[in-house]
């Protein structure tokens, strides 16, 4: 036999291998394999300019709680360097559930607690722009149930990856404290902060994929309660899960960015000077795409909530806002992503001179009213029509306005994620 036949003879059969795994796996049996999916994430950024986040982790440890929204059999833990300035290496790293006997959000379930390593080893570095992916631990998780991520620096990271608007206690303490039961060595307590944690991942049999929310501080949840998860993205995981019934159940991952805008940067300052431009706001949305949506696990829909920084900060123009957000429309469905945009909410009111202006309300409306008509998207979630007041519509309810007169209260944020059609987003 010639090489050319021996080594078509060897693709036949491993062809032939491998159908017949394929077959024996799924169709016959009638179940589809574990696979993995996002649980949990948030858009991440450089450093700011001074202070902790810029002088970065020395000889410290963090312990950060999030909420993931659903559950499965097994965990990664998704971190990332990607706005690093150096390498960063990771000395030591645990997962666990919270204590619920205790009222502290340090303390951990020491029956719960994994190690967490990285091809094997319990420590590992990420270089300059990159991320990690932790080896899957066992570790059963219900439908948003609680988890704490502890992670370990000995060696200074410079200035750190994070988000900025965690509303949501985390702690530092001095040297390895990630197995410890209790907070008591996590002195410092940073409501701000996830330091390097960008995602949570879940392996599950009965996964219908992620939706990603794109969005600014109004999915961030901006003057929201602290450490409710009272964000209109989790409400929406919150509703989803009530109504899931026997379904598969997908998960809602956070990509909210307080201050982000789609056509500028986030150190870019605003044009009527109330707002000098930081860091911890992140590139423009257009370049967020790539890490923010299209990396999730399992990604099946995007929903982008994007414009209103746009309007008030940049004065941009609607053909300038409608552009952008037909280009995020564009690159999702490309991707084989739904896609779904909402309205951009009222902001009269709002501090600062010139930052809201009748010719401002003229273009949020000329943008709404292009969305309402447009059949570009695969739909459109009237947040406006939702929390507006119906005697001035340029301005928020009063009984669900924070108090700045541009975001929401816990029920404004619970009125927009009631109004998501869930059969736009199952």
């Amino acid at each position: 036999m010639s090489i050319s036949s021996s080594w078509r003879a060897v693709a036949v059969t491993a062809a032939l291998t491998l159908a017949g795994s394929s077959l024996a796996g799924s169709s016959l049996s009638g179940h589809n394999d574990a696979e993995w999916v996002g649980t949990w994430a948030t858009a991440v950024t450089h450093g700011d300019a001074t202070g902790s986040t810029n002088l970065g982790l020395t000889d410290q440890s963090v312990r950060l709680n999030i909420r993931p929204t659903v559950g499965g059999n097994r965990i990664r833990v998704r971190l990332s360097n990607i706005y690093g300035e150096k390498t960063v290496t990771v000395a030591a790293a645990t997962v666990a559930k919270p204590n619920k006997a205790t009222p502290e959000l340090s303390d951990i379930d020491p029956a719960t607690l994994r190690t967490l390593t990285f091809n094997g080893s319990g420590s590992a570095s990420m270089v300059k722009g990159s991320e990690l992916l932790s080896d899957p631990v066992n570790l059963r998780i219900g439908t948003l149930d609680d988890l704490v991520v502890s992670l370990y620096f000995q060696d200074n990271t410079g200035p750190t990856t994070f988000h900025g608007s965690s509303i949501q206690d985390n702690f530092v303490g001095t040297g390895n404290r990630v197995s410890d039961p209790t907070g008591v060595n996590y002195p410092t307590t940073r409501r701000c902060c996830w330091f390097f944690l960008s995602g949570v991942d879940v392996q599950t049999d009965d996964s219908a994929g992620s939706i990603v929310v794109l969005g600014d501080s109004i999915s961030d949840g901006t003057n929201s309660t602290p450490n409710a998860n009272n964000r209109w993205p989790d409400q929406l995981a919150e509703r989803l899960a009530a109504s899931a019934g026997h379904k598969p159940l997908p998960s809602v991952l956070n990509a909210g960015l307080a201050g982000s805008r789609l056509n500028h940067e986030g150190t870019e300052p605003s044009d009527n000077g109330a707002f000098p431009g930081f860091g911890e706001v992140g590139v423009n949305s257009l370049a967020r795409l790539n890490e923010d949506v299209f990396a999730q696990t399992g990604v099946r829909t995007v929903i982008t909530e994007l414009g209103i920084n746009d309007i008030w900060m940049s004065d941009d123009s609607a053909a300038e806002i409608i552009g952008a957000l037909r280009q995020v429309n564009a690159q999702a469905k490309e991707r084989g992503i739904r896609s779904l945009v909402t309205t951009i909410t009222p902001f009269e009111g709002l501090s600062g001179t010139d930052s809201w202006t009748p010719a401002k309300e003229a273009t949020r409306q000329a943008v709404n009213s292009y969305l309402r008509s447009s059949h570009e998207f695969d739909g459109v979630l009237d947040f406006d029509k939702v929390v507006r007041d119906p005697a001035a519509p340029s301005k928020l309810r009063a009984d669900i306005d924070s108090g700045d007169h541009i975001h929401p209260n816990d029920a404004g944020y619970q009125l927009m994620a009631a109004s998501v059609p869930l059969n736009l987003v199952r």
